[in-house]
This record gives structure tokens, sequence and C-alpha cells, in this order.
């Protein structure tokens, strides 16, 4: 049924394989990196808000 719809599966064994097709010429590294700061960040700012929130409602 998927192959009938035009679907195309898009899959990778290992991080380089994703290497060839990156963008703007990036190393796959980079990309990891800045993956895991946006990551970090997020997780940090959601943390804050979530304990804002908490002492708010305990007051």
């Amino acid at each position: 049924m998927l192959s009938t719809l035009g679907f195309t599966s898009v899959a990778f064994t290992t991080a380089g394989d994703a290497a060839d097709g990156l963008i703007f010429g990036w190393e796959i590294a980079t990309v990891q990196k800045w993956a895991l700061i946006y990551l970090g960040a997020s997780l940090l700012a959601f943390v804050i808000v979530w304990l804002v929130g908490a002492l708010r409602t305990r007051v």
C-alpha cells in the first residue's frame, strides 16, 4: 500500500550516512553538538518554568 502512494523510505544506519546529505557543507559532528545544546537549553527552560509554576501555586 505504501509503495503505491509514492512514499520513500529514509533511514540511516550510522551518523556518517547522513553526513553526505547535509546542507551548507555542515559536518555531522557540528549538527549533533548544536542539537544537544538546543535540547539542553530547552530542558533547562522547561524546568525553570515548571518550578516557577509550582512555587506560585504553593503561595
